[in-house]
């Protein structure tokens, strides 16, 4: 996929809710604390999940409207933007994500490129899997097509992949705080097309996964 534009600093500013010292984004519940929003989103999450792996189809291919779809039945009830794409610039750990004007021409190379030659993920090997796990979450992250809740899309998407590849639900805590940086690194190596750091990964989070699952 080109990575032309991604670095353009065009784009609309949406704002934040009033009384949140800017912590918070502007949301219908008028939620207005850190933590309340984080255990809202939590919650509506797993039901999502729930939802979204009683519904899955071994032969599902997934498609740019699919991903919209999930993040609307996700977030719909808290953001008015809830599965649209988003109109702000974002950065993280000094990366700079897609710009807004140049989200919908690389979904749709996304969807053209990756996603309809990754998925449904039913491969002949374990390294292929991961290969398209990696590859499919590296750049759905470098896009990062939502104002909010990117990775955990990303991450549920991934787990809909790994489920078509009989694997287990992925348990991505293995990842949480200390190895942090390792999977920012990988990321950054994307831009690159360079998978073999997110493979590495991937390699990790389906091994715990599968020992999770196992005990």
């Amino acid at each position: 996929m080109k990575k032309q534009g991604r670095y353009s600093t065009s784009g609309l500013t949406e704002g934040h809710h009033a009384g949140s010292n800017g912590q918070v984004l502007k949301n219908l519940m008028g939620i207005t604390t850190r933590e309340e929003i984080d255990r809202v989103e939590t919650e509506l999450l797993f039901e999502v999940s729930d939802q979204m792996l009683d519904e899955l189809g071994r032969e599902k291919q997934f498609t740019c409207e699919d991903l919209c779809r999930m993040h609307r039945r996700w977030l719909g009830s808290l953001y008015e933007w809830a599965g649209s794409y988003r109109r702000v610039m974002m950065s993280k750990g000094g990366l700079m994500f897609a710009a807004p004007v140049h989200i919908p021409n690389l979904m749709i190379e996304f969807e053209k490129e990756i996603v309809q030659k990754y998925t449904p993920c039913i491969f002949d090997s374990r390294q292929e899997v991961i290969f398209a796990l990696a590859i499919v979450h590296t750049e759905l992250i470098l896009i990062h097509p939502f104002r909010e809740g990117n990775g955990r899309i990303s991450r549920l998407l991934a787990t809909l992949m790994a489920l078509q590849a009989d694997l287990p639900p992925l348990d991505f805590s293995c990842f949480a705080d200390a190895r942090q940086e390792e999977y920012f690194a990988a990321v950054r190596y994307g831009l690159d097309r360079n998978y073999a750091p997110m493979e590495k990964v991937f390699t990790s989070v389906v091994a715990h996964s599968l020992q999770s699952y196992d005990s």
